[in-house]
């Protein structure tokens, strides 16, 4: 039976076939100056054809460096927090780092620990905790851990490294388009009151009505589903003639909740209600309108998220700052063109 089907091949069995010492082959792996190029493409040869894979629990003895990262998450099934991990690993992973993911489904202080005991157990440098909501924030605040920790959506005024969309600026964005096209009031149907991103896009769109000199409307609030958007499209559509021209939703998954209710009880949309939404879902191009939407960019919190936490993991003083904002882009579509004069007289 050949060496390969008994055992995988050892750094030992790589010198003997490349004519080399055990320490060459280390230092080849290592990408050590020191080696002649003749030498290194020897070794590089020897280890491609016996399928040699380097032991990393051998290697982590040796550096005491495992190169796993760790990721705390909850409610990966939403748009948010799932692109958020998918793009921390792609950025752990251009890093040359593996990572550990640890996905609950709530982020209370004695699960949180559960997962952290965990992480440090398997010996990762630093961990990423994705805590959109407040309690989770709070609970991360009260616990000890033996590595560097950076939050993603816990907002600005947390106390641990964290980086963030700046929701309160794309809230403000939404709604400026809005009262730009000529609609007098913008309504609001925000997420859970929990979600650190909800209160933020609730508190930019407030904060853009009053200084518009407009009172903000009764808030509406749901649960970032469809379901719970439709529900409250249910609602608006009862506003009707009665003030209500533009709504801004806090995501665009309950942004198609809202078309569909509208659309069933006969309101056109931008014709008589213009709707925007956030997040940028690929699927929100191809609603019915389109979707005027802001678009997050995700793969900027990967990067600057894992940046952040290897500055800290090697003590280094970070590129920039402990607290990043990473700025939203508002995407303009057919679901909230300008209010023209066939529509009528603007609502008092």
């Amino acid at each position: 039976m050949a060496q390969s089907q008994l055992r995988p091949p050892t750094m030992a069995d790589v010198a003997r076939l490349a004519g080399v010492s055990h320490q060459t082959v280390s230092r080849v792996l290592g990408d050590h100056p020191n080696v002649r190029d003749e030498t290194r493409a020897r070794v590089l040869h020897a280890i491609e054809e016996m399928g040699y894979r380097r032991n990393s629990s051998a290697r982590a003895l040796v550096t005491r460096r495992t190169r796993t990262l760790g990721v705390v998450a909850s409610d990966t099934t939403l748009y948010g927090p799932a692109s958020t991990l998918f793009a921390l690993e792609e950025a752990a992973r251009a890093e040359g780092y593996l990572v550990s993911t640890v996905s609950l489904r709530k982020l209370t202080v004695d699960q949180l620990a559960e997962a952290l005991d965990h992480l440090s157990e398997g010996g990762v440098e630093g961990v990423v905790a994705i805590a959109p909501q407040r309690s989770a924030v709070e609970a991360l605040a009260e616990l000890r851990h033996p590595f560097p920790v950076v939050t993603v959506g816990s907002g600005p005024g947390v106390g641990i490294p964290s980086v963030n969309v700046d929701q309160h600026l794309g809230a403000r964005l939404a709604t400026r388009h809005l009262l730009a096209a000529g609609h007098r009031t913008v309504w609001h149907l925000a997420g859970p009151e929990d979600w650190q991103e909800a209160a933020d896009r609730a508190a930019g769109w407030r904060a853009t009505l009053e200084a518009a000199g407009v009172e903000p409307p009764v808030i509406l609030r749901g649960d970032w589903s469809p379901l719970s958007g439709y529900r409250a499209g249910q609602e608006l559509a009862g506003w009707l003639g009665r003030g209500l021209t533009a709504v801004f939703v806090a995501n665009d998954q309950m942004a198609l909740g809202v078309l569909r209710a509208l659309r069933e009880a006969g309101v056109r949309t931008p014709q008589d209600v213009a709707v925007a939404g956030f997040d940028d879902i690929p699927e929100s191009e191809f609603f019915a309108p389109p979707l005027t939407t802001v678009r997050q960019d995700f793969a900027a919190v990967g990067k600057r998220s894992i940046a952040l936490l290897l500055d800290l993991i090697e003590g280094r003083e970070p590129s920039g700052a402990l607290r990043i904002a990473i700025e939203p882009q508002l995407v303009v579509r057919a679901s909230t063109f300008p209010y023209t004069s066939d529509q009528g007289a603007p609502p008092v």
